[in-house]
């Protein structure tokens, strides 16, 4: 129940995110070539907001599984070695996701008081996102690895066949 409200949320946060990017993006492109005036802030809050976008939408995408894989490999092998891909390659991308993590409150905790030159946004505001997309991709990567050692992943998540979408 409470993963299902965190999702939502998300979901719901991009929208609102990709709303507002279109709104002040249009809106300034309108106010520049039709009254050649514009908003000041608009180029740097809908970058900012593109930031956290790609960061929420990375995390949505691993829980779906919809990140790019070559599977063409994996397909041919037994159900131990395709198990075994999928532990390294969860443990591995858990191990860039510390790495990320560490990174990322480094460069939060350096630019929390820098202050965007236009907006007065906190620049370590916008470094969050990398922060909450690490996170998140580390709780669903102990998930899927969890699931895999306990034997409760399905062979579909194991080794998604993507041919049956097209």
């Amino acid at each position: 129940m409470f993963s299902r409200l965190i999702v939502r949320t998300m979901e719901w946060a991009l929208i609102a995110i990709l709303g507002l990017m279109v709104i002040l993006v249009f809106g300034n492109v309108v106010l520049r070539y039709g009254f050649n005036t514009g908003i000041t802030f608009s180029e740097e809050v809908s970058r900012f907001l593109f930031v956290w976008m790609v960061f929420l939408g990375a995390v949505l995408m691993l829980r779906d599984n919809g990140h790019l894989g070559v599977h063409t490999l994996t397909k041919l092998l037994p159900l131990g070695g395709q198990k075994v891909c999928k532990f390294v390659s969860d443990v591995m991308t858990l191990g860039c996701c510390v790495l990320l993590s560490i990174g990322a409150w480094q460069v939060i905790g350096m630019n929390l008081n820098n202050i965007a030159p236009i907006s007065g946004i906190p620049l370590g505001v916008v470094y969050i996102g990398c922060m909450v997309c690490s996170v998140g991709m580390g709780l669903l990567l102990l998930g899927s690895i969890w699931r895999l050692l306990t034997g409760r992943m399905s062979a579909q998540e194991l080794c998604p066949d993507f041919d049956d979408a097209l």
